[in-house]
C-alpha cells in the first residue's frame, strides 16, 4: 500500500514538473525589432511615404498636410542653403513623418534623389533644419562560373546578379567574342565586387575584377589594369598582357543572331532569285542600336531601294563598313564616328523581309566576309607594365582556373 502511494506522489510530481516546464514555455516571446530608416525611429511617428507625382511640388506636399502657406515659405527660406525644394523630381521617393497624437501633425519630410542620397527637412522646432546624408555602401566580393545552360543574360540572373553586367562583359569581349557564337557547355568564370547599401539592400555591379570565356574551343581571359595611375584609364587585357581591345568589333549590335552569311550564291527572300549576298544578316528588334564597328569618318549616308536606309564608314586606307536596312540614322555624312558610337537603329527598310542590320565589309575597296578576316589588334603590354600586369593577375588567375578546373 505504501509502495502504490509513493509511485502516485511520484507520478504526480513528474506530470506537475512537465506542466510547469510548458507553461514557462509558452509565456516567452520575442522582443519585436524597432525599424529605423533614415535615422528615425519609426514607431515613434506616423509614416507616410509616397512617390513625387507629375506636378507635385514642396509646397503642394505640405499643404495637403494642413501646412499653411506662410509656414511652408518660413521653411523654404529657412532651408534654402541646404536644400532647394525646387530640385525634387518626378518619380522620386519621399517619406513623411507625421505626430501619433490626434493632429497627426506632419514634423519631418525626407526626399530621396537616388538610391544613396537622401535630403532630411526636419521643422519639429520653430526653426526648420535640412541637411544632406549619404547612406554607407558596403562592397562583397562574388566569384561565379561553370557551364553555359543558356544565355549570358539568363545565365547572370540565375545567379541573382543584375543583367547590366552582361553589357559590361559583352563590351570588354566585344573585340575577341562573338557572343552569338557562344554554346551551351561553354566554359566561363567571373569574379566582381557588387555594391550594398546599409549592407543589406543590393545596388548592382561596381567592377569586373576578372573573367574568362570558352570561345570555339579556346580560353579567352580578360584582366583590366592600369598603365597610367595618373589618367585612370583601365582597359582589359588576356593573361598574357595581349589587350583584347582589337581595332574592329566583332559584331555591330549586341545580343542578336546570325540569319544570312556572306556567300556568292543565295535565294533572296524578298526577290525569289539567287544572286550573291556580301554581307553578313543580323537579326534584331526594330530600333535596336547599330555602333560602328571601329573609328573612322561617315563616308556616306542615304536611302536605295536594296539598302533602305544605310550609313557607309571608311576607316582608313585600307578598310571601309556599311550598315543596311536601317529603321532610323543618327550620323551625318562627314561626321567622325569612335569605335562602338551609335550610327542608327535596326529596321527593315529597302529589300527585307524583317528587321535586321546587314553588315558589309570592304578591304582595299574590294567586298570580303568580315567573319574570316584576320583583322589588325590592338597595342600589348611590354616592359614594365608587362611585369606588373602578370604579377598583379597571378592570384586572379589561379582563382579563375580553379572554378572552371582548367
Amino acid at each position: 500500500m505504501k509502495k502504490a502511494v509513493v509511485i502516485i506522489i511520484i507520478l504526480f510530481s513528474i506530470f506537475s514538473c512537465k506542466k510547469t516546464e510548458e507553461k514557462v514555455e509558452t509565456k516567452i516571446t520575442k522582443p519585436k525589432t524597432k525599424k529605423v530608416e533614415f535615422g528615425f525611429n519609426y514607431a515613434d511617428f506616423n509614416v507616410l511615404q509616397d512617390t513625387i507625382q507629375k506636378g507635385d511640388s514642396f509646397g503642394s506636399i505640405f499643404q495637403s498636410q494642413n501646412i499653411g502657406d506662410k509656414r511652408v515659405y518660413d521653411i523654404v527660406e529657412q532651408v534654402k542653403d541646404s536644400f532647394d525644394v525646387r530640385s525634387i523630381r518626378y518619380n522620386k521617393p519621399y517619406t513623411l513623418l507625421r505626430s501619433k497624437n490626434k493632429t497627426n501633425k506632419l514634423q519631418v519630410f525626407i526626399y530621396q534623389p537616388d538610391a544613396l542620397t537622401y535630403y532630411v527637412v526636419d521643422f519639429r522646432d520653430s526653426t526648420a533644419k535640412a541637411y544632406k546624408k549619404v547612406k554607407p555602401v558596403t562592397f562583397k566580393r562574388k566569384i561565379i562560373g561553370g557551364v553555359l545552360k543558356s544565355s549570358l543574360s539568363e545565365t547572370l540572373g540565375n545567379e541573382s546578379v543584375e543583367t547590366a553586367l552582361a553589357n559590361r562583359i559583352t563590351k570588354v569581349f566585344s573585340w575577341s567574342i562573338d557572343f552569338f557564337k557562344l554554346k551551351k557547355g561553354d566554359r566561363y568564370g567571373l569574379i566582381f565586387t557588387e555594391r550594398f547599401i546599409n549592407n543589406k539592400v543590393y545596388d548592382g555591379v561596381e567592377d569586373l575584377q576578372a573573367a574568362f570565356f570558352e570561345y570555339k574551343g579556346k580560353i579567352i581571359y580578360a584582366f583590366p589594369f592600369e598603365k597610367d595611375s595618373l589618367s585612370g584609364k583601365i582597359e582589359y587585357y588576356d593573361d598574357q598582357g595581349r589587350t583584347l581591345k582589337n581595332f574592329f568589333l566583332k559584331t555591330p549590335i549586341k545580343f542578336s543572331r546570325i540569319t544570312s552569311r556572306f556567300t556568292m550564291n543565295r535565294f533572296h527572300p524578298v526577290q525569289h532569285t539567287w544572286k550573291a549576298h556580301k554581307g553578313t544578316d543580323y537579326a534584331a528588334p526594330t530600333g535596336t542600336p547599330i555602333s560602328t564597328t571601329a573609328s573612322g569618318v561617315v563616308e556616306a549616308t542615304g536611302y536605295t531601294a536594296g539598302n533602305g536606309n544605310f550609313v557607309k564608314v571608311k576607316h582608313n586606307g585600307t578598310y571601309s563598313t556599311q550598315y543596311l536596312h536601317m529603321s532610323r540614322i543618327l550620323v551625318r555624312r562627314g561626321q567622325r564616328v569612335t569605335q562602338g558610337q551609335k550610327i542608327g537603329l535596326v529596321g527593315s527598310t529597302g529589300l527585307a523581309s524583317g528587321p535586321h542590320v546587314c553588315y558589309r565589309f570592304w578591304k582595299n575597296g574590294v567586298q570580303v566576309d568580315a567573319l574570316r578576316l584576320n583583322l589588325p589588334t590592338g597595342e600589348s603590354l611590354g616592359g614594365n607594365d608587362r611585369t606588373r600586369f602578370l604579377n598583379q593577375i597571378e592570384p586572379l588567375k589561379r582563382e579563375l582556373d580553379s572554378i572552371g578546373n582548367l
